[in-house]
């Protein structure tokens, strides 16, 4: 008894040690829940960029009859994402996507990742803090895998008609550009073009805290 629990014990220590913890993924989470709780009722649930695992390992429990699948373009945040969804019967294993490329390369292809095999799409703070040929593939991979009339979630600062308030947010926007000239905040106007491009169109706009907005796309 006394081994097992020890290695019990070990395993939990383990697992919470590879956890990374965000602060802001922490605080957007719950209202980010509140926007797409409405639309969640049943099927497979895609998380592109799934970061430290922090929202999937969230909203999961408030869905038992949801499959999620998160992913992650790096490598090193796998583990993270193991160890906040540990325990978690309704989170399939992350596994490693590069949303540039096409959802038939991917993992599990032919298995996970089929044509209209999706209800539902997720994605944080990717758009901004990434090459605008992620927007591409997001849009490009959601237009496939969507069911028609299910849902794209897309949160994050946005610029509208070439627009970007408030003031913190054009700041935001220039330190990007600064780290990277090919990141910085996307303008809503050039998303809904990518949209059209592969079937989906803009279904609401909604304003969240920290001047971001959680976007909720459909697959016509």
């Amino acid at each position: 008894m006394n081994i097992i629990h020890c290695a019990a014990s070990h395993r939990s220590s383990s697992m919470a040690s590879a956890k990374l913890i965000y602060p802001a993924a922490n605080r957007n989470a719950d209202p980010i829940l509140g926007v797409i709780s409405p639309y969640l009722h049943q099927g497979n649930f895609l998380e592109i960029s799934s970061g430290s695992g922090q929202h999937v390992a969230h909203f999961a429990p408030h869905f038992p009859q949801v499959m999620f699948y998160p992913s992650e373009y790096e490598n090193r945040l796998l583990e993270s994402i193991e160890a906040h969804c540990h325990g978690l019967s309704n989170v399939a294993k992350p596994v490693i996507i590069d949303i540039t490329s096409d959802f038939r390369t991917w993992p599990g292809q032919g298995k996970i990742f089929r044509e209209n095999s999706f209800d539902y799409i997720y994605n944080a703070n990717l758009m901004h803090i990434s090459p605008f040929a992620c927007s591409v593939g997001l849009f490009r991979n959601a237009g496939h895998l969507l069911k028609t009339k299910a849902f794209l979630f897309t949160y994050g600062p946005y610029a509208f008609n070439g627009k970007l308030t408030p003031e913190s947010n054009v700041r935001f926007d220039e330190n990007l550009r600064t780290q990277n000239p090919e990141w910085g905040v996307r303008d809503i106007e050039d998303l809904k073009k990518l949209a059209r491009e592969n079937g989906i169109q803009l279904f609401e706009s909604i304003n969240m805290p920290a001047n971001n907005k959680t976007l909720i796309w459909q697959k016509v």
